[in-house]
């Protein structure tokens, strides 16, 4: 059983904003340090971002414009923590306290998670979708139900009518939709709005990218200040994280999807 959402959601439309916050530190710095929480809905975007790199407002108006419309804009930024920086002042630490797991995609996940790329390339709207076994449940705004019905026989979709969805219908905030992102890997932390220093990023990365090359469960945790995880440097973990990062274009494309 598994839940995706398209990148049209409101949910993921704030994970995709944090992300290209991200990008933008990262133009500024080769390792910056930064954390973006954004709450989007109504007309409006919040937006608190700690952070190592000074964001011109201007550039985070325009991503924000760009990626979900002319919101109000609320952009609070602050220093990151002194104590969380020094940490990693002199060489690659692990940034955070947690635990991790990475779990071998399934049949059925990967199946879902094509359905909902090829709806939302036909219907680049707000989208939500449910594999249980056979039941497909496919709940898709502005789009024509009675021509989803006909190409997913038996799914049930829309099952309340056609609706228009977005963030006039519902609020958006970053690292809600861990499970459609991690699948059965979800654990505590977040993947969204943070640089790869910060565990929730690389070493959630690490233990999926592991768990599907070795195709079993893999769990890890950490301490701050921790200079290896799974037997490997933390910085030789950044670096495969950062490698899956570029390949898919950048934090704001990460967002996109997440994991898989």
């Amino acid at each position: 059983m598994i839940e995706k959402v398209n990148k049209f959601h409101p949910d993921k439309l704030a994970d995709r904003i944090a992300g290209a916050l991200v990008d933008l530190a990262y133009k500024a710095e080769r390792a910056p340090k930064i954390a973006v929480e954004v709450l989007i809905g109504h007309g409006c975007c919040h937006i608190i971002c700690e952070t190592s790199v000074h964001l011109k407002k201007k550039d985070v108006r325009n991503a924000v414009y760009r990626i979900a419309g002319k919101l109000a804009v609320d952009y609070v930024e602050v220093p990151q923590d002194f104590h969380l920086s020094q940490n990693q002042a002199v060489k690659f630490r692990c940034g955070d306290n947690g635990i991790f797991k990475g779990v071998p995609l399934t049949e059925e996940q990967k199946r879902l998670s094509q359905i909902a790329r090829d709806i939302t390339e036909a219907y680049p709207y707000d989208g939500k979708y449910i594999l249980d076994k056979e039941r497909l449940i496919i709940c898709q705004s502005n789009a024509d139900s009675s021509e989803l019905k006909r190409i997913f026989k038996n799914a049930e979709v829309n099952p309340i009518g056609d609706w228009s969805g977005g963030t006039n219908v519902d609020t958006g905030a970053t690292n809600r939709k861990l499970g459609s992102d991690m699948g059965d890997s979800i654990t505590g932390g977040g993947l969204h709005g943070k640089d790869l220093s910060k565990a929730d990023v690389s070493v959630n990365i690490y233990a999926w990218l592991k768990a599907q090359r070795t195709k079993k469960v893999v769990e890890l945790s950490c301490a701050i200040g921790d200079e290896f995880i799974d037997g490997k440097p933390y910085g030789e973990i950044v670096c495969i994280a950062k490698d899956f990062i570029t390949k898919l274009g950048g934090f704001e494309k990460f967002a996109e999807w997440g994991l898989f």
